[in-house]
């Protein structure tokens, strides 16, 4: 999905965004944590948030570890906030508590931007705000959404799927994902990519990257190979590169670079450098002065002509106004 480029005019200027992240009883805490870390700690020279975790349901809330929560906020804050995230759902045959789908309609309707993380889409469907659109979920409930919300077009095979005021992804570490994404989106590639430098993770994953990939670490000594070879493009993206010319350096035949490249990073070799061209281009875009002629070159683009085509094409919008959301330029 292109991802959605927000305006700053949404927000008052002396008002901090507020974001209400969703919890309730039996959540599992790293679920509720991916949200928190993203939007909730202070750091400085990056964005800050007014985050409020709440609940509909009264009481020190439960959680799958065994410690409870005693929360500042309830329902309240799901009516005053600019985003709603729903971490996760404790049951997906379990129908969410009236009252909550009923604030998320309300927070929907008047122009709140609603998120489902993993199982957090199935709260979503069941407040109506998913039906005749696409949305994702953990993959290993696919069919089981799929049965309940036909009217749903359900994509399991992406980290998350972004259709700007709703955005529902894939499941855990996905979820740090979207988030990321989101910050992104709204703040630049440098602020989301400072946060993924302190939690030790890629700055960028694409929506529609595969969100389930068969060798996540290298395994083998040709694996430990690729792993090299991708760290290298990344590093010489100006270099003409294609499925031979990296097959060949890799040591492997065009059938085995293809099959091992597809394992390790869940796409094919053309979108995979597609994507990491595009990702460089948003750095350069926002951080530096450089044309859109020198950037094509070091993007390795070829021309300005074909950036402009593919950033268009990805992202909805030219590179000249992406520059000008982030820069103010």
């Amino acid at each position: 999905m292109k991802p959605e480029v927000y305006s700053d005019s949404e927000l008052t200027k002396n008002k901090l965004p507020i974001v209400a992240v969703v919890a309730f009883n039996q959540i599992t805490p790293f679920h509720l944590s991916v949200p928190c870390v993203v939007f909730g700690d202070k750091k400085p020279h990056l964005p800050t948030f007014d985050l409020r975790v709440c609940s509909v349901e009264k009481g020190p809330l439960t959680t799958t570890a065994g410690f409870s929560l005693n929360l500042d906020y309830g329902i309240e804050a799901i009516q005053q906030a600019d985003i709603v995230i729903v971490p996760s759902w404790r049951n997906p045959g379990e129908r969410p508590e009236e009252e909550l789908l009923d604030a998320l309609q309300q927070a929907h309707a008047r122009g709140a931007q609603i998120v489902g993380l993993c199982l957090g889409a199935y709260v979503l469907a069941e407040a109506g705000l998913l039906d005749g659109l696409s949305a994702t979920t953990h993959w290993a409930y696919a069919q089981d959404f799929a049965r309940r919300y036909p009217q749903i077009e359900l994509n399991a095979e992406v980290l998350y799927i972004d259709l700007g005021q709703l955005i529902t992804s894939a499941g855990t570490t996905a979820g740090i994902d979207c988030c990321l994404h989101m910050l992104r989106a709204q703040y630049g590639a440098e602020s989301a990519n400072s946060i993924a430098r302190l939690l030790v993770m890629p700055p960028h994953r694409q929506g529609g990257q595969a969100q389930f990939i068969d060798l996540p670490l290298p395994a083998t000594p040709s694996d430990s190979r690729l792993a090299e070879l991708i760290d290298w493009v990344r590093a010489n993206l100006q270099q003409p590169h294609d499925l031979d010319s990296l097959a060949e350096k890799a040591l492997m035949s065009r059938r085995t670079f293809t099959r091992h490249f597809k394992a390790m990073t869940g796409t094919t070799v053309t979108q995979w450098l597609l994507n990491e061209r595009l990702a460089f281009c948003q750095r350069l875009l926002e951080s530096t002065d450089q044309s859109i002629e020198q950037i094509a070159e070091l993007a390795g683009f070829g021309s300005p002509v074909s950036l402009r085509q593919q950033f268009r094409k990805a992202f909805g919008v030219s590179p000249k106004a992406w520059r000008q959301t982030f820069k103010g330029d």
